[in-house]
C-alpha cells in the first residue's frame, strides 16, 4: 500500500470515529416517510432505509418515545408526528426569504390566482417555504409550507432549473424516476429540457395541470446577489375558473415583476442560501 493510500485510509478511519452511525440510521428512518407514503410498517421502513427489521423497530420506538414518530392506533403502522415539522420550520425561519416574500405573495392572490407560493429546490423536489391563499380556496390540493413536489413536474422547479447549466439540469432531473402524475405530466428528459429552454426565453415557466389535475401554475425565478436562481415564485389557479391562455395573459407579467421585486428585496441581506448544486450566473 502506498503512502497516499495509507493516509486516505487513516482519514477515513478518523472520520468514522467522529460520526454516530445510530444517529445517521435514525435520520434514514425519518426520510423513509414521504408525502406519498406517510404511514409505514416496520418492514416497509426497514426496506426503504436499508436496514434490518429489528434495527428499524428499535429506532422507530425511540423516535416515538421522544415525540418524532407515533404509532397509528389499531394498525401495525407508524407515521411522523407534527414535532418533525419544527426541525424544518426552524431552519426556514432563519431566512429572510419568507419574511420578505409575504407581502409580495399576498398582492398576487385574488379572483383568478387563488394561491401564491415560494419554493426552493431540495434534491429532487421543490420544497415550499412560504404560501399565501385567498379567502375562498378552490384549488382542491393540500399544499402548505413544508410540502414537497417533484422538480420535473413543477412550474417552480422549471423556473429555477431554466437558469442553471444544462449538466446541472440533467443531474437534478435524473435524481428520481419521472412518473406520470397526471395526463399532462412531462417525463421525457429531452422534452423537459426543451421546456426549460422555452421558459428561459420568455422569463417564466407554466404548468398545465402537470402535478395536479385541474390546476394551472405559473412561476418565475428569484435570484441572489450573484444572479444565481435560488427560488421560484408562483401563482396557482383552478382550471375551471379560466383558460390556460387567459391565466398566462393575466399572471405572467405580475409574477415576473413580483419575482424581480423579491430579488431586489433580498439584496440588502445578501440573499438566501439554497441547497442546490453549484449554479451558473444569470446572463446580463
Amino acid at each position: 500500500m502506498s503512502r497516499d493510500d495509507q493516509k486516505l485510509e487513516k482519514q477515513d478511519a478518523d472520520q468514522s470515529k467522529n460520526t454516530v452511525r445510530s444517529l445517521a440510521k435514525g435520520f434514514r428512518v425519518l426520510e423513509a416517510f414521504t408525502a406519498q407514503e406517510p404511514e409505514l410498517t416496520i418492514a416497509e421502513v426497514a426496506r426503504k432505509a436499508g436496514m434490518d427489521n429489528a434495527t428499524a423497530f428499535r429506532l422507530l420506538n425511540t423516535l416515538a418515545e421522544i415525540g418524532y414518530a407515533e404509532r397509528i392506533p389499531n394498525s401495525r403502522k407508524f407515521r411522523l408526528s407534527l414535532k418533525v415539522l419544527d426541525l424544518g420550520f426552524n431552519a426556514i425561519a432563519r431566512s429572510d426569504l419568507r419574511t420578505r416574500a409575504r407581502p409580495i405573495l399576498r398582492s398576487l392572490t385574488g379572483e383568478i390566482n387563488e394561491a401564491a407560493s415560494i419554493g426552493v429546490i431540495d434534491g429532487a423536489d421543490v420544497l415550499y417555504v412560504e404560501r399565501m391563499q385567498a379567502g375562498l380556496v378552490r384549488l382542491g390540493v393540500d399544499i402548505r409550507i413544508g410540502s414537497r413536489i417533484p422538480v420535473y413536474s413543477s412550474a417552480i422547479g422549471h423556473a429555477i432549473l431554466a437558469w442553471l447549466p444544462r449538466e446541472v439540469q440533467i443531474s437534478i432531473l435524473q435524481l428520481q424516476p419521472r412518473k406520470k402524475l397526471t395526463d399532462t405530466t412531462p417525463t421525457d428528459l429531452d422534452d423537459i429540457l426543451d421546456r426549460l429552454a422555452r421558459a428561459r426565453e420568455r422569463g417564466y415557466a407554466v404548468s398545465d395541470q402537470e402535478t395536479v389535475s385541474g390546476l394551472y401554475v405559473l412561476a418565475a425565478p428569484v435570484f441572489d446577489t450573484d444572479g444565481t436562481p435560488i427560488a421560484g415564485l408562483s401563482v396557482a389557479a383552478p382550471s375551471f375558473n379560466t383558460t390556460l391562455a387567459q391565466f398566462q395573459a393575466v399572471s405572467a407579467d405580475p409574477v415576473m415583476r413580483a419575482a424581480e421585486q423579491l430579488t431586489r428585496a433580498l439584496k440588502p441581506s445578501g440573499g438566501f442560501t439554497s441547497h442546490t448544486p453549484p449554479l451558473s450566473k444569470r446572463p446580463i
